[in-house]
């Protein structure tokens, strides 16, 4: 077990600092490092792979492309840039994270997949890198955790080469996010029916100082929620141009929220096969009427997650 000291940022009455952030952001994911891939369904077969490729092609406007060299920013444990090479769509692959044990699992999972990753781990606005030394700078769910994006998209033009691209996807929209609440609140006043329908007991509180640390801070890392004017403005301050931002998911947001926490509230294995089956496959057909109806028709704003992508000036 760690011996680091508990961060208690919850608390605090000011505003927490650039460093505190960082601080807190690197802690909460170190401690969710080994078992984030499993929390989350992640997948680097056909699945995982599908998924990354039509993010990245949605956010690039469906043209996919190839690139050499490749940078991720908030890389975590993998799933965007491992999944991205092993779909072929980037050669030369090297991942960043302020989180070294993030970069630990990432390493051991691309040694098990027989990917040769390259990991740094360095903060988004610093970047050790040569000038123009990537085709495309990317990331999944990172910038909303990013305290100075203006330095981060300096640094992200200063690292491509002309005409390369950024493309960010699974960004935490402003009004996508409270929306979102809405089917939270409501799963967790019918979970103790729920619970009983299904027999399933109440979770457990957590067990270990570092569960509950965990928690605690998963509440407190994230620092931006955005409209897509607030975070085009980033991109098209650095320099790039062709900036494009669009929405991803809402039907499927909310039933997939509703479900997440429903199954919060009762022990993991009490939660019937049958049922995880019916959420997972009902979350991907979800998916499909939100991409073939809701995302052409409707505002970016009003989605769960929003996907920027940009290109550096030949």
């Amino acid at each position: 077990m760690s011996t680091a000291v508990p961060i208690r940022f919850a608390a605090m009455a000011a505003p927490p600092t650039t460093e505190e952030i960082r601080e807190v952001n690197v802690r909460y994911h170190d401690l969710a490092a080994e078992h984030y891939d499993a929390k989350w369904g992640i997948d680097y077969g056909e699945l995982g792979q599908s998924q990354v490729t039509g993010k990245l092609a949605k956010a690039l406007g469906g043209r996919l492309g190839h690139y050499e060299a490749g940078l991720e920013i908030g890389a975590g444990t993998g799933y965007f840039g491992l999944n991205l090479v092993r779909a072929g769509v980037i050669d030369s692959y090297t991942a960043t994270d302020i989180s070294p044990g993030m970069l630990g699992v990432l390493a051991k999972t691309a040694e098990t997949l027989g990917i040769e990753a390259a990991t740094t781990c360095t903060e988004a606005s610093e970047l050790p890198f040569e000038d123009e030394s990537f085709d495309i700078v990317f990331g999944h769910a990172v910038l909303h955790h990013l305290p100075d994006l203006d330095g981060a998209f300096a640094e992200f033009m200063r690292v491509l080469r002309p005409g390369g691209v950024v493309a960010f996807c699974g960004e935490p929209s402003h009004y996508g996010d409270r929306l979102a609440e809405i089917p939270k609140r409501a799963a967790w006043r019918v979970s103790p029916a729920w619970r009983a329908v299904l027999r399933a007991r109440p979770a457990p509180l957590a067990g270990s100082s570092e569960e509950v640390e965990e928690d605690d801070l998963e509440r407190v890392v994230d620092v931006h929620a955005f409209t897509p004017g607030t975070l085009a403005v980033h991109a098209r301050g650095a320099g790039f141009e062709d900036v494009r931002v669009r929405g991803e998911e809402l039907a499927a947001s909310l039933f997939g929220w509703a479900n997440r926490s429903l199954e919060a509230s009762a022990r993991a294995e009490d939660v019937p096969m049958l049922w995880r089956k019916y959420a997972y496959h009902g979350y991907l057909a979800l998916q499909r009427v939100d991409r073939a109806v809701l995302e052409p028709r409707l505002p970016a704003a009003l989605f769960y997650n929003l996907l920027i992508a940009a290109r550096k000036p030949v």
